[in-house]
């Protein structure tokens, strides 16, 4: 693990921290490293440029069912926890001044079921009450993708202090371009969701943390017990006695364990 790997490990164990995502990671090919508590999954094509991964406690990463490496802009780690299926996608989006055709190509691949359209809410449901600035034509095709997906931007619907909110610092130049999405029936799983100031994953940008509780629906364990054999209920008082000598007789003469009784009383109607 290199000094900046386990700088990034040590905060997360500081910080209580389960799973994060990592971008511009600049390492080149498609691997998995165990480190420091903490296992990375990551995918890069020419380690010069761009780079996604994903690093789990390695507690969780023993849940890992499927890792999808679209591209070295977007990669998704699916995990089965409790019988529920949770995917975590690392998405770096191209910054301002790449070229549009670039820019369509990410949001592509970060579309993974195809959907089209512009989606049939409005972006005060996918955004929230508390944009940070207003928008330039990168943050609106964040909101144009919730949309699409049915998500909602995290980020701006808790009430946040400035310094929670702004994750990217440059020349006294202060905006958020960092967001945590996630599907708008799970907005009410959402505990919080901030910046934590003076932490940092990559140089100038603050890290973004959101508590999730995801509630599992817990399978009843059924009790089975061993069937009673219900001799009593043997049609005709022959059936009963005669069942009643093949019990004696297995306990090879042992104390008598049917009584006459019941037979004559169960033909008796009681």
């Amino acid at each position: 693990m290199t000094g900046k790997g386990r700088a990034v490990a040590d905060m997360m164990k500081r910080r209580k921290v389960d799973m994060l995502c990592v971008q511009k990671t600049k390492q080149k090919g498609s691997k998995a490293r165990i480190g420091g508590g903490f296992k990375l999954f990551y995918h890069g094509v020419d380690g010069k440029r761009n780079g996604v991964g994903v690093i789990l406690k390695e507690e969780n990463s023993k849940s890992v069912v499927e890792v999808t490496r679209v591209s070295d802009r977007v990669m998704n780690v699916k995990l089965e926890v409790e019988r529920l299926i949770i995917n975590v996608i690392s998405a770096y989006a191209p910054q301002v001044g790449c070229e549009m055709e670039e820019k369509e190509k990410f949001w592509s691949e970060l579309d993974f079921n195809g959907h089209v359209g512009v989606g049939n809410r409005g972006d005060e449901d996918v955004m929230g009450r508390y944009d940070f600035k207003g928008r330039n034509v990168e943050r609106q095709m964040v909101v144009d993708f919730a949309k699409r997906m049915e998500m909602a931007m995290v980020n701006m619907y808790i009430k946040k202090k400035d310094y929670h909110r702004v994750n990217y610092k440059s020349g006294g130049r202060c905006t958020q371009v960092d967001y945590v999405l996630c599907r708008r029936c799970n907005l009410k799983e959402i505990g919080d969701c901030k910046v934590l100031a003076g932490d940092s994953v990559a140089r100038q940008h603050q890290i973004v943390v959101c508590r999730m509780v995801l509630e599992t629906k817990k399978k009843r364990r059924s009790v089975r017990t061993k069937r009673r054999i219900r001799w009593w209920k043997q049609p005709g008082r022959d059936c009963s006695l005669r069942f009643g000598e093949e019990v004696r007789q297995r306990l090879h003469g042992g104390e008598e364990v049917l009584d006459g009784n019941y037979c004559r009383s169960d033909e008796g109607g009681s």
